[in-house]
């Protein structure tokens, strides 16, 4: 690894710690930065190195560095927003696949707007009056985004096929 990339690496791993920190207030919760710094790790230093950048903030912060947006060290394996932070490495490694890939990055790029828009408004609700006074459960807040991108799926799919082996037995030996 040049020692071009190995500098811009442990850059975006600084700047993903910052963006923990870095915080759009809503009225019942905050979104912050993390993921906007991990998606420009992908876009700019490519699949490997956006993802290993990524790899060394979240190995800093179990280490014990407070850079974690409320805190660090290895009991954070225990939080619930554990899972949140190991999916920046293989979030940053798929977005930098798909930014050298420029044929279908603006179809990917826009369904990944809409269902983070969708997963957003899900987690701040709340705080809209006119979401309030459709009296739909939070449960089904929660589910919107998927039932979206399902539905986005069923009428763009147009060239989607069933497996070749659909109902075809497995049989190790035939093969």
């Amino acid at each position: 690894m040049k020692t071009r990339n190995l500098i811009l690496t442990a850059l975006f791993a600084a700047l993903t710690a910052v963006g923990a920190f870095l915080k759009i207030p809503f009225p019942l919760s905050a979104i912050t930065l993390q993921f906007f710094f991990t998606a420009m790790a992908g876009v700019l230093l490519g699949a490997g190195c956006g993802a290993l950048s990524q790899a060394v903030y979240v190995a800093l912060g179990l280490i014990g560095l407070p850079i974690f947006t409320t805190g660090g060290g290895f009991a954070y394996v225990l939080q619930p927003t554990f899972g949140f932070l190991l999916g920046l490495i293989p979030a940053a490694w798929v977005i930098g696949r798909l930014a050298r890939s420029t044929s279908s990055f603006w179809r990917i790029a826009l369904a990944a707007l809409l269902f983070g828009l969708f997963r957003a408004l899900s987690n701040v609700y709340m705080g809209f009056p006119g979401l309030v006074a459709l009296n739909i459960p939070s449960p089904v807040y929660n589910m919107m985004p998927y039932i979206i991108s399902l539905i986005v799926l069923a009428f763009t799919s147009k060239s989607s096929r069933a497996p070749k082996a659909e109902g075809i037995p497995y049989d190790k030996g035939a093969r």
